[in-house]
């Protein structure tokens, strides 16, 4: 059986790490699940630099769900980044965060956000968006370039 791809979870809200983590698990996505907390973190783990440089312990991601919102770096600079690393652009980028501004959702899709999920306040939601991202994007299908509003 081939090993599931590890998911990139960057947020700099802990509870929102935790929740994350019990959603996918109610939604039986058997994906491991690397969580960061700053976009910093997130570009050195994606160079396989410092403490990230062992690949078999830190794996590039299959998906990636990115916060806006953070300090130090926040979700549009690592986008911005990733934009220009060449081979970089093969695994989904969710952008995972609670502004629904349409200015956020058009800068985010430009710099090369796969998808934009505004984080649902209900837990039955953040479950069902754990399904819905496995069916799009941990399973060997079609990957579309989504905006997911709200589900």
């Amino acid at each position: 059986m081939a090993e599931r791809g590890m998911i990139l979870v960057v947020d700099d809200d802990e509870n929102d790490l935790v929740f994350v983590r019990f959603a996918f698990e109610q939604a039986q996505v058997s994906n491991p699940i690397q969580t960061l907390h700053d976009g910093i973190e997130a570009i050195e783990y994606l160079k396989g630099k410092g403490k990230y440089s062992n690949r078999r312990k830190y794996p590039l991601p299959c998906l990636m769900l990115l916060d806006l919102k953070m300090p130090l770096c926040d979700g549009f600079e690592v986008l911005a980044w990733r934009q220009k690393e060449a081979g970089l652009q093969y695994f989904p980028v969710v952008v995972f965060t609670s502004s629904n501004q349409e200015r956020d959702i058009q800068r985010a899709m430009g710099l090369g956000a796969t998808a934009y999920a505004v984080k649902p306040a209900q837990l039955e939601y953040l479950i069902a968006m754990a399904r819905e991202l496995q069916s799009k994007w941990l399973e060997p299908r079609n990957r579309p370039r989504a905006v997911i509003r709200e589900i």
